[in-house]
């Protein structure tokens, strides 16, 4: 089990698994929010502290909600805009404790071009 807390605390998210791998993103947004990604099925995530009181960001074609902690502004998680139905969300690893996730493949993908995997 891992969990990913925000800087104040005020946001905890807990997932069941480790994730196969995560993913490194150089689109706008990502590479400016300096974000790792754990990609999660909704239902092996669970808000231990702030479920509900995360702020959310859209932006380009509105699908994805940017999620951060409203006190310390860490970037918490990305979920789709559309729950009905959500195969993935991606939590934010960085929040992980860094020895927990040391030995996960880093995968980098080319969200700024040609949205392929660069390894």
């Amino acid at each position: 089990m891992l969990e990913a807390t925000c800087h104040c605390g005020a946001v905890k998210i807990r997932v069941s698994v480790e994730p196969a791998w995560l993913n490194e993103c150089n689109c706008s947004i990502c590479r400016r929010l300096g974000t790792l990604w754990a990609y999660y099925h909704p239902s092996e995530a669970t808000f231990v502290e702030g479920a509900g009181t995360t702020a959310a960001y859209l932006w380009g074609d509105r699908g994805l909600e940017f999620h951060h902690c409203p006190t310390c502004g860490c970037t918490t998680h990305w979920e789709p805009v559309r729950k009905e139905g959500a195969e993935r969300m991606a939590v934010n690893a960085r929040l992980m404790d860094p020895k927990a996730i040391a030995g996960i493949r880093v995968r980098h993908f080319d969200g700024a071009e040609s949205w392929k995997y660069l390894d």
